[in-house]
């Protein structure tokens, strides 16, 4: 079952990123002022520490996968997992750096048609790793 591990992450982030980009799309205005007034609210929400915690652990464990495991090309994901670590260090060290960043993205159609664009071309590629190489 751990063999699995490496398409299970694959497969999570790819939900994560097709779901987000489609309620994005369906709630539009609203999904925005949800965003700004509830996800990324004036003073920074437990959550993000939460969250940043259980990325650090998500990451550490995928490393200790790709090194125990003996997986072809796990490397490639446990890569791309750490890379998350930026956007989770921005959000936890400068939080209001990043809400300023989330909302002009959310309020400019051409920023957020690109976000919403690069996220769902990655989203595929995490399912074709996870059905082919994983």
């Amino acid at each position: 079952m751990a063999y699995n591990y490496f398409s299970y992450l694959c497969f999570g982030w790819a939900f994560v990123g097709i779901v987000t980009r489609i309620l994005m799309i369906v709630f539009g205005e609203r999904w925005n002022r949800w965003e700004m007034e509830r996800a990324y609210t004036q003073k920074k929400p437990i959550w993000v520490i939460v969250i940043s915690i259980i990325s650090v652990i998500v990451v550490v464990f995928t490393w200790y996968q790709v090194f125990n495991l003996e997986v072809a090309y796990s490397w490639i994901i446990a890569m791309l997992t750490t890379l998350t670590l930026v956007k989770i260090a921005i959000l936890t060290f400068n939080y209001d750096q990043f809400r300023v960043f989330a909302s002009n993205t959310l309020n400019n159609p051409e920023k957020k048609m690109l976000l919403n664009s690069i996220v769902f071309v990655l989203s595929l590629v995490f399912i074709v790793l996870g059905i082919f190489v994983y």
